[in-house]
C-alpha cells in the first residue's frame, strides 16, 4: 500500500505537467492561428480592393469597344482583327486570389463557413469570368480574317457577357468588402 501511494505520489506532478504543457501548447497554436488567419485575411482584402480596381477600369473599356464595334459593323473591309485592333484588343482585369488559395490549400478548416462561402463564390466567378474570356480569344483566333457582319455581332455579344460576368463579380467583391467577410473579426 505505501507503495501505491508513493507511486501516485511520483505520477500525479508528471500528469499535472503533461497537462499543462498540453494546455501551453494548444495555447500557442490557437494564437499562431489567430495571427495566421489575421495576415491572410488582410492580404485577402487587400487582394479585392486591387481587383475591384482593376474591374472599375476594364469594364468602361469593354463597354467602348462594345460601342466601337457597333460603328464598324457594317463594314465589310474590315476584318475581326482590324477591329480588334481598333478597339485596343481584349481587355481582361486581372482577378487576385493568391491568399484565398494560400488558405484554402492548407488551413481552411480555421475559417467560418460564411467566408468560406464568400471567398469560394469569388473565386467560381472567377474561372467562369476567364472561361468567357478564352471563349472570346478562340473566337477572335478562329475568325481572324473574317470580315462578316454577323461574326462581328456575336463578338459583341461576347464582350457583353464578358462584361456582364465582370459587373456580378464587381458586384460581390463590393458586398465582400463592404460587410467585412474579408476581415478576421475573430
Amino acid at each position: 500500500m505505501k507503495e501505491i501511494s508513493q507511486l501516485i505520489r511520483e505520477i500525479v506532478p508528471v500528469i499535472i505537467g503533461v497537462l499543462i504543457a498540453l494546455l501551453i501548447n494548444n495555447w500557442n497554436e490557437d494564437r499562431k492561428d489567430k495571427k495566421y488567419l489575421s495576415q491572410i485575411f488582410s492580404s485577402i482584402e487587400k487582394e479585392l480592393e486591387e481587383s475591384n480596381t482593376d474591374l472599375k477600369r476594364v469594364i468602361p473599356k469593354q463597354l467602348a469597344s462594345i460601342d466601337s464595334i457597333e460603328v464598324y459593323l457594317n463594314d465589310e473591309e474590315l476584318s475581326l482583327f482590324d477591329l480588334m485592333m481598333k478597339i485596343d484588343g481584349i481587355q481582361a482585369p486581372t482577378i487576385k486570389t493568391n491568399s484565398w488559395n494560400a488558405i484554402a490549400n492548407s488551413k481552411i478548416e480555421l475559417i467560418e463557413y460564411e467566408k468560406l462561402s464568400a471567398l469560394a463564390g469569388i473565386e467560381e466567378r472567377k474561372e467562369g469570368l476567364m472561361k468567357r474570356i478564352d471563349k472570346q480569344i478562340d473566337f477572335i483566333f478562329q475568325n481572324f480574317e473574317n470580315t462578316d457582319k454577323a461574326k462581328k455581332k456575336i463578338y459583341r455579344m461576347m464582350i457583353g457577357d464578358v462584361v456582364g460576368a465582370e459587373k456580378r463579380l464587381q458586384s460581390r467583391i463590393e458586398e465582400i468588402l463592404k460587410n467585412g467577410i474579408a476581415r478576421n473579426n475573430d
